[in-house]
């Protein structure tokens, strides 16, 4: 059989030549184009970042204002394309689908047809907030005697078919346009389809993923054959092609979830998974159904917080936010008056976050399987027996090790009615298992990796169950009227993140846009080293190792990436006529996307 491919159309060194100016180029890379097996210059430039004219200066970019109808992505690609489906006459249900098929084409390093996602929706017409957990579940044969029995291993695979529970995402799809949408896979899937045949430009940040996970993609026949060049990425800036992906999409642009969940694609999964010793059946496929759920929520200093309740880490956000506005108070400081150049401010947040994720490492399971106490965890009563355990002069280990590491997408729409999407989806780790379905061009999430064999832990694997999930997505309201969207991409940083930019924006008074231009911290529960942004490391990094933390300075990569959409109502203006597709929203949307991505807000 002939596996397909990914194409890649190199620049040659002949157009290369033909971009140098008479006389010969200064730079061995003008206009930025690597040579032949170099690197860009961008890597290794001296030069220094110019500043805005106006607002905070180190802001790489303003804010998107807009009233018909705004998209925050991790690709332009994708944003333009939920844009598109809003300027068709589309709502942010519809534009959500169309930007998350088109990042399950151009970025399968971090998401894909066979990922899974969490929403959360604000339905305009009905002033209320929906949520969504289409995250997949563990086939009928992941008991943990398979793993340790039959697979021979202490841990669930981080890699291979056997990381792979049943993929939720089209089925997510499914239940978001079906209850809320008003198109169908046909209009939302079709610039997915068209990206997939024609071909898109790899950016540097994909391409340096593509290095990064190229032993694990050479290690299966069916990855190295769709994502790699022989042996190697394609190059920088080349054109791919996934016309295999694009056979896949354009079967449930007719056939809806069923194409994905029964048939040949369905087939082609479980081909795979059996290959590689794995139990995936065509049952527990078909069987799969993802779950409209109750949002959680607290109040932080006026504003409410929603996040998806467990297996998500959603409810260690709202414990960290929890804790900041019951503790800090007590300790005798005031975030506010602190602000975000003083050392005191990172250290309260850090030992929040260490406490915060030592009950989410013990507790959180599917909760159809475990009892998760999540109203005692978010609440202000439990956030206050925690805070004789904050020394404001002295960092504390923590009190449970744990955590994973993994890549998300998140992105966010809005429309002209004021409904709000805000959606998170993932493979998990970069190429997810790296197990790619050949014949349909897509990889296979990781997600099952996250799940326990230790009897006594609530995340134990077991048939149909839910593994712990890293993915989350935000929401903001204020007075029971819809604020704000967010989320920050990035593994097990997300709920310390999370809480990070609500602090940001309510604590310190920043913008959409400023909240992610703003430097950021992660710490790793396991190691308990506290990772700063170099600029955030040279402000505080000394005064904070002082108080015993383990503080190392890193670059962007380490905190993930935000997008943000916050609306602001116009008092003047009526509530939208749901029944007129010409009038813009009542109030402005305003957008941030992060620039450590690839990505961007849009509007019109």
């Amino acid at each position: 059989m002939n596996l397909p491919s990914l194409r890649s159309v190199a620049l040659t060194v002949a157009s290369v030549a033909a971009l140098q100016i008479i006389g010969g180029a200064q730079s061995a890379a003008p206009f930025g184009i690597p040579p032949a097996g170099g690197a860009a210059p961008t890597t290794t430039s001296p030069a220094v970042p110019g500043s805005r004219a106006q607002g905070w200066l180190a802001q790489g970019r303003s804010e998107v204002l807009a009233r018909h109808g705004i998209v925050a992505a991790s690709d332009p690609l994708a944003a333009q394309a939920g844009l598109d489906i809003l300027k068709a006459g589309g709502n942010a249900i519809d534009a959500a689908v169309a930007t998350g098929a088109v990042l399950d084409v151009t970025s399968q390093n971090d998401t894909g047809i066979a990922g899974d996602l969490f929403a959360l929706v604000w339905v305009a017409k009905e002033q209320k907030l929906y949520a969504l957990n289409a995250a997949g579940r563990a086939p009928k044969g992941w008991t943990p005697e398979f793993f340790t029995k039959t697979l021979g291993v202490t841990r669930v695979p981080g890699n291979g078919v056997n990381a792979a529970t049943v993929p939720g995402a089209i089925a997510g799809y499914d239940a978001l346009l079906s209850r809320f949408g008003t198109m169908g896979f046909k209009e939302t899937f079709a610039r997915a389809t068209e990206l997939a045949e024609e071909g898109w430009g790899l950016a540097e940040r994909r391409h340096a993923d593509l290095h990064d996970a190229l032993k694990g993609l050479l290690a299966d026949a069916d990855s190295k054959a769709v994502f790699l060049n022989g042996d190697q990425p394609p190059p920088l800036y080349s054109v791919i092609r996934n016309p295999a992906l694009a056979k896949a999409l354009r079967l449930i642009q007719a056939g809806g979830r069923d194409a994905f969940y029964k048939g040949d694609v369905a087939a082609a999964i479980v081909d795979k998974v059996r290959a590689g010793k794995g139990v995936m059946t065509l049952d527990d496929l078909a069987a799969y159904q993802p779950e409209w759920v109750q949002p959680i929520t607290t109040n932080y200093h006026g504003y409410d917080i929603s996040q998806l309740p467990p297996p998500g880490q959603g409810m260690a956000a709202l414990e960290m936010l929890n804790i900041l506005e019951v503790c800090v108070p007590k300790l005798g400081f005031d975030l506010t008056k602190l602000g975000p150049a003083e050392p005191t401010t990172w250290h309260l947040l850090v030992e929040a976050k260490k406490l915060a994720y030592a009950d989410l490492l013990t507790t959180n399971a599917d909760p159809k399987f475990a009892t998760v106490p999540v109203d005692r965890l978010i609440s202000k009563a439990h956030a206050a027996t925690l805070c004789d355990r904050i020394d404001p002069n002295r960092a504390a280990a923590p009190r449970v090790n744990g955590g994973a590491d993994g890549g998300t997408v998140y992105f966010t729409t809005a429309d002209r009615w004021g409904n709000m999407v805000s959606l998170v989806h993932s493979v998990f780790s970069v190429y997810g298992s790296r197990a790619t379905v050949g014949p349909y061009g897509f990889v296979l999430h990781n997600r099952g990796s996250a799940f326990s064999l230790d009897p006594t832990h609530p995340n134990i694997v077991a048939p149909g169950k839910q593994p712990f999930h890293s993915i989350m997505a935000g929401f903001v309201m204020k007075d029971g009227a819809p604020l704000m969207t967010f989320g920050n991409m990035g593994g097990s940083v997300q709920p310390e993140t999370h809480a990070q930019h609500m602090v940001n924006l309510i604590d310190h008074g920043m913008n959409v846009q400023m909240t992610t231009d703003a430097a950021r911290f992660t710490h790793n529960q396991n190691s308990n080293v506290l990772s700063l942004e170099a600029n955030l490391f040279a402000l505080v990094g000394a005064a904070l190792q002082s108080r015993g933390h383990t503080v190392r300075s890193v670059d962007g990569g380490a905190v993930g990436g935000y997008q943000g959409i916050l609306f602001t109502r116009d008092p003047r203006l009526p509530m939208p006529d749901f029944n007129r597709r010409d009038r813009p929203v009542n109030g402005v949307y305003r957008a941030g996307s992060d620039h450590r991505k690839d990505g961007q807000a849009v509007g019109w």
